[in-house]
């Protein structure tokens, strides 16, 4: 992400919001570009997240094409002012697409996303430019900015809303329907809030 004037920056905040519970979360299984909806739980979490952004305005509004992350901003009632946005897709798992990280093991054991990339899928360098294209996007704006997306897209963007590389995104974890706040301090990016749950209790 390129250093710049950016406006309003120590009131402007950028909400990351990930998608409602799915079946494949639930098992825990790599949901890239495979498009499934929510489960009645994730609904249910997606609903609650209406509390907790009411009163929030944003300038903008983004959300990946993929029906959970769709749903998800729906619910939370953002739908009218939501841009959909493909490179918020989540990460493309190639041949381990739909395959839990036991299942993964197996196949190699030394095997990290953030460190190795998708085989058959996208690279660290990949998620490097979508996230870099996605946060010069939203730099412009003056505003809050809410994204509906996935949780290693979500991880990638918050590590380079950091300046730091893609793969540093292995130390930030990301529940389905958290919260996840970056801003700024002394004119500096700093992450505000992170998997943030309380409006799911």
């Amino acid at each position: 992400m390129q250093n710049g004037s950016i406006p309003n920056e120590n009131t402007k905040k950028i909400y990351l919001i990930r998608h409602g519970e799915t079946l494949w979360t639930l098992a825990g299984r790599h949901t890239g570009f495979t498009d499934i909806p929510l489960t009645e739980k994730g609904k249910k979490q997606a609903e609650k997240l209406k509390n907790a952004l009411l009163g929030i305005s944003f300038d903008i509004v983004l959300t990946s094409p993929l029906q959970r992350a769709r749903e998800t901003c729906n619910l939370a009632g953002l739908t009218k002012q939501a841009e959909v946005c493909d490179d918020l897709r989540e990460w493309n798992y190639g041949k381990y697409e739909g395959l839990t990280s036991e299942e993964i093991a197996k196949i190699d054991p030394k095997w990290s996303l953030f460190s190795y990339g998708a085989p058959n899928g996208e690279s660290l360098d990949n998620i490097l430019q979508r996230a870099d294209k996605i946060l010069e996007k939203i730099i412009e704006t003056s505003g809050n900015v809410a994204i509906f997306s996935s949780g290693h897209i979500s991880r990638a963007l918050i590590a380079r809303w950091l300046h730091l590389p893609v793969q540093e995104g292995r130390f930030f974890y990301i529940s389905p329907a958290s919260i996840s706040i970056l801003g700024f301090e002394h004119n500096g990016p700093v992450i505000l809030g992170l998997n943030q749950l309380c409006h799911l209790s």
